[in-house]
C-alpha cells in the first residue's frame, strides 16, 4: 500500500455510533432461543427468579384467537424496574442482583443473568400484554407489538405503552403475561412435550414444596393438572448418587434393588481426578493437574428397558407398558440444575449433551443409553463459575472448565455401568469359553424322551423336556453371542495391532538409518550443537515409537500357531515390564528383584507377554491408587509336582479385591476403573484355559494387596 493511502497526520478520526435496527428484537428471539417450548421454559424460570410459588401455563382461545398466557405469583416489577430492567435487552440487572428475596421466605438464587428472556415472547407471538404488581403497590399494563417494531427503521422510535391497570388479577403480587397472535400451532403432541419438559424444570427427585407449576389447555385436558414425574421414577432399578468434591474427587454410592423380588445390593467407593483425567481421552485434560470447577452433587436412576422388564415395571405399578419407555423418555439424560434450576438441556435435540449413545456403539462391554438414564446434577453459581451455559440456552461454553466437568460426570455413570453389570449376571451363569458350547448338547434331551419312548408313554409327556431344551439352546445362544461380541472386538484389535507394528517399524529402520548417518557426521562437526540436540530428539522419538509396537507385539502376536512356539516366563515378565517402565516410575513402584532362573513354557510368546500385560497393568493401576504406604510387585514362579506345568504369582500391595468382586471381576465387560472395557483379566483367564490353566484370585496376598496366580505346561524336552 502507498504512503498516500495511509490518513494524513492533520487528519482527526470520528466517532461512528453503533446502531442496533428494531427487526433485532424479533431475529433475537427466534435465533437465541432454540424453539417454542424452550421459550415457554425461560419465562417460566422468569417467574422461579421472581421468587413465584407458582406458576400457570395456559392456552385460551377467545374471539382474537389462540391465547398463551404465563401467571405468576411472584414478587412483580414496579415501574422503575420496568424501564430500566424489563425494557433494557441484555440488562445487567440480575447479574447486579443475583439473590431474590421475600419477606418471611428462604432467599433464592436467580437462574438466569443474560437479560435476554423477554426474547421469548417475541418468538412465540407477536404481540405481549404484560401485567405486573408489587406487594403493596401500583398494577401496571405494558404493551409490545413486536412485528411493528421490527418494521421500523430505528431504535429511537421503538416504545412500549405502560398504563395504570385497574383491574389486578392479583391477590398481593405477580406478573401475568398474555401472547396472542401466536406464531406456531400447538397441538396435542407439542402440549405434551412441553409438559414432559415442564417437569424437568427443577429436579424431578426432589420434593417441589416452594415452586410448583400447572399447565391446562381447553379440549386437553378438563382441568390444570400439576406437572409432575410420574411413580415408577421414584423407584429405580440402579441408582448412583454422591458429590464430587473441590479436588475433582467422586465419592458415590450405589444401589441395586429389583423391580420384583428381594434382590437388592449396596456399593461405595472414590474415584480420584487422576482416574478420571486416565479414562477420559480429552487432551485438555493432560495439563489439568486440578479441576477448576466447584464441588458438586448427583443423582443418576437407570432402567433396563428390554420387553420383559418393562413388562415387570408395568405389572408393579398397574401401569400400561406401552407407557414406561414414553414416560423415561420424557425425563431421560443428564440434566444440569444451577442453584435449583434447570440449566440443559432443555429440547429433544441436546439430551445426549454428554455423547452416552455414541460412547455405547463405540465402546466395548454393557453401556447405559441416554433412554434409560433419568439424572440431576446440581451445581451452584458461587462454586461453579466457569461452567457457562450459551446464549442459546442448550449447552455450555467450550472451556476446559466444562470438559473436566462432563469427564467427571461421565466417569461417574461408568461406574454405575460396571456395578449394574455386577448385578445382572450371576457366577454361575458365567462360564468359560468351551463350557458355553456344552450347552448345545442334546444328549440328556434324546436320553429323556427315550426312556418315555421305552415306558410307552404319550409324546406329549415328552414335550416339557423338549420345551425345557428350547429355553436352555436359546440361553445359550444369548451366552455365546455376548461372549463372542467381545472376542470379535478384540479380533479387529489383533488386526489393527499387526498393521500398527508393521508399519512402525518399518519406519523407525529407515529413520534410525538416517540418524545414524547423521551422528557419523557430526563426529567431525563438532560445532553443529543445534543439530546435534535435533538428531538426539529425533532419536529418542524413535525410541519411544519403537516403545510403543513393542506395546502392541503381544496382540500382533496371535497369527503365530499355538503351542508351536515356547517361552521363558521370566523373560516374558522382564520384557512386560520393560514395556511399562514408564507406568512405573511415575507411580513410583517397586518391581521386587525377579528370580534368576529359566522356566520355559509350551505357550506362544505373544500369549504369555498379553497375559502378564494385563496382569501388570491391573495391579500398576490400583497402585496408583494408593495414597499411602508401599508400592510393590512380585513375581514368583515355582514347578508344580509331577513335572508338567508351572505355576506364576503375580502379586501388588494395592488395595486389594473386595470380597462381593471376588469372581465378578474375570467376568467380560465387568470392571471397576471408570472408562475400562472389563476384557483384560477376561481374556487372560481364557489364555490361560486354553493351555489347561486356569487364572485365580488369592484375596490375601503375599503384599497385602492382590495375588493372581496362573499355572501353564512345561515345556517337555524330547
Amino acid at each position: 500500500m502507498a504512503d498516500t493511502d495511509f490518513p494524513a497526520k492533520s487528519e482527526v478520526a470520528e466517532a461512528i455510533g453503533f446502531r442496533i435496527h428494531p427487526r433485532a428484537f424479533k431475529a433475537l428471539g427466534a435465533d437465541l432461543v432454540t424453539n417454542d417450548v424452550v421459550a415457554i421454559i425461560e419465562l417460566v424460570k422468569n417467574a422461579y427468579d421472581a421468587y413465584a410459588t407458582q406458576a400457570e401455563v395456559r392456552f385460551r382461545e377467545e374471539n382474537e384467537g389462540k391465547i398463551l398466557e404465563i401467571q405468576d405469583n411472584g414478587s412483580g416489577m414496579d415501574r422503575k424496574v420496568i424501564e430500566d430492567a424489563w425494557c433494557t435487552v441484555a440488562t445487567p440487572y440480575r447479574e447486579d442482583n443475583p439473590i431474590a428475596k421475600r419477606s418471611g421466605r428462604k432467599n433464592r438464587r436467580a437462574s438466569g443473568k443474560k437479560g435476554l428472556g423477554r426474547l421469548s415472547a417475541a418468538r412465540l407471538g407477536s404481540t405481549l400484554e404484560m401485567i405486573t404488581q408489587t406487594e403493596g403497590g401500583q398494577c401496571w399494563k405494558v404493551n409490545v407489538d413486536w412485528d411493528k417494531l421490527a418494521e421500523l427503521d430505528s431504535l429511537d422510535k421503538c416504545f412500549a405503552t405502560i398504563a395504570h391497570c385497574a383491574d389486578s388479577p392479583f391477590k398481593k403480587s405477580g406478573t401475568l403475561i398474555r401472547i396472542t397472535s401466536l406464531r406456531s400451532t400447538w397441538g396435542e403432541s407439542t402440549i405434551q412435550d412441553l409438559r414432559d419438559n415442564l417437569a424437568r424444570l427443577l429436579p424431578p427427585f426432589e420434593t417441589k414444596d416452594d415452586f410448583t407449576i400447572r399447565l391446562s389447555r381447553p379440549g386437553l385436558f378438563d382441568d390444570a393438572v400439576d406437572v409432575e414425574p410420574p411413580t415408577f421414577l421414584f423407584h429405580p432399578k440402579y441408582v448412583v448418587r454422591g458429590n464430587v468434591d473441590a479436588t475433582g474427587k467422586v465419592h458415590y454410592g450405589y444401589e441395586f434393588r429389583a423391580v420384583q423380588g428381594e434382590a437388592h445390593r449396596k456399593a461405595s467407593g472414590n474415584v480420584s481426578w487422576s482416574q478420571i483425567r486416565e479414562a477420559s481421552d480429552e487432551p485438555t485434560l493432560e495439563e489439568m493437574q486440578e479441576p477448576n470447577f466447584g464441588p458438586f452433587e448427583f443423582e443418576i436412576r437407570a432402567w433396563d428397558i428390554a420387553p420383559g422388564d418393562t413388562q415387570e415395571i408395568a405389572d408393579r405399578f398397574d401401569l400400561k407398558k406401552g407407557s414406561i419407555r414414553k414416560d423415561i423418555r420424557a425425563y431421560k439424560g443428564i440434566s444440569v440444575y444451577r442453584d435449583g434450576v434447570l440449566v440443559l438441556p432443555k429440547s429433544e435435540g441436546a439430551r445426549d449433551w454428554l455423547g452416552l449413545d455414541l460412547r455405547r456403539v463405540g465402546r466395548v462391554g454393557p453401556r447405559l443409553s441416554t433412554t434409560q438414564l433419568v439424572g440431576y446434577v446440581a451445581i451452584s453459581a458461587a462454586d461453579n463459575p466457569d461452567l457457562e451455559d450459551t446464549s442459546d440456552r442448550e449447552r455450555f461454553a467450550s472451556t476446559p472448565e466444562v470438559t473436566g466437568f462432563e469427564a467427571t460426570l461421565r466417569a461417574i455413570i461408568s461406574t454405575m455401568e460396571n456395578e449394574r453389570e455386577k448385578d445382572r449376571r450371576e457366577a454361575s451363569k458365567e462360564k468359560r469359553v468351551v463350557d458355553l458350547f456344552k450347552q448345545l448338547s442334546a444328549r440328556d434331551l434324546v436320553a429323556e424322551v427315550a426312556e418315555v419312548a421305552k415306558e410307552g408313554g404319550p409324546a406329549s409327556e415328552a414335550l416339557p423336556f423338549v420345551e425345557d431344551f428350547s429355553q436352555k439352546l436359546e440361553k445359550a445362544r444369548e451366552d455365546i453371542e455376548s461372549r463372542f461380541v467381545y472376542y470379535s472386538r478384540l479380533a479387529t484389535v489383533g488386526t489393527i495391532a499387526h498393521m500398527l507394528v508393521h508399519e512402525v517399524r518399518s519406519r523407525t529402520t529407515v529413520l534410525g538409518s538416517v540418524l545414524d548417518a547423521f551422528k557419523k557426521w557430526l563426529v567431525a562437526m563438532p560445532q553443529e550443537k543445534v543439530l546435534a540436540d535435533r538428531v538426539k530428539l529425533g532419536d529418542a522419538a524413535v525410541s519411544n515409537l519403537e516403545r510403543l509396537a513393542d506395546t502392541f507385539a503381544p496382540l500382533a502376536n496371535r497369527q503365530f500357531k499355538r503351542r508351536m512356539r515356547s517361552a521363558c516366563i521370566e523373560e516374558s515378565a522382564a520384557r512386560c515390564l520393560l514395556m511399562i517402565e514408564g507406568d512405573l516410575k511415575s507411580n513410583k513402584i517397586e518391581v521386587l528383584p525377579l528370580a534368576e532362573a529359566a522356566t520355559e513354557v509350551a505357550v506362544d510368546p505373544g500369549e504369555l507377554d498379553a497375559v502378564f500385560l494385563n496382569l501388570f497393568s491391573n495391579a500398576v493401576y490400583w497402585l496408583g491408587q494408593k495414597t499411602a504406604g508401599a508400592r510393590q510387585i512380585e513375581i514368583r514362579t515355582r514347578r508344580l509336582p509331577g513335572g508338567k506345568r508351572a505355576q506364576v504369582e503375580v502379586n501388588d500391595s494395592g488395595p486389594g479385591v473386595p470380597a462381593d468382586d471376588a469372581e465378578k471381576i474375570f467376568w467380560p465387560g465387568v470392571t471397576n476403573k471408570p472408562g475400562g472395557i472389563g476384557m483384560g483379566l477376561t481374556v487372560a483367564s481364557e489364555l490361560i484355559a486354553e493351555h489347561g490353566g486356569r487364572l485365580a484370585l488369592d484375596r490375601k496376598g503375599r503384599l497385602g494387596g492382590a495375588t493372581f496366580i496362573f499355572d501353564v505346561p512345561l515345556k517337555q524336552v524330547g
